[in-house]
């Protein structure tokens, strides 16, 4: 599936069942954005992850072997546990 960037590049993309995860450059991103979300088959963005804090960026995605949650890390030093299916936070801490 051929995806195009919403601001910036795509830094990562990771396919699963129900798209496309994609992780874009943070570097001109919109502060109120988030730069990590998944669009669906047809194309369109089904969720935005949920940032740990305003002012940050996702920076590393990865999924987990649950099938069910994926990580993910912010360029403030947050590493995050978020839901495949919503891209709401599950958990987050700070490893700065």
């Amino acid at each position: 599936m051929d995806v195009e960037p919403l601001y910036t590049k795509i830094d990562k993309s990771i396919q699963v069942n129900a798209g496309v995860i994609v992780l874009e450059n943070s570097q001109g991103f919109p502060r109120n954005e988030s730069n990590l979300y998944l669009i669906g088959q047809s194309g369109k963005i089904i969720w935005k992850a949920e940032k740990p804090a305003v002012s940050t960026f996702f920076s590393r995605v990865k999924l987990n072997e649950d099938g069910d949650t994926f990580a993910a890390y912010t360029v403030n030093g947050h590493a995050c546990e978020l839901d495949l299916q919503t891209g709401k936070l599950i958990s987050f801490t700070s490893i700065q």
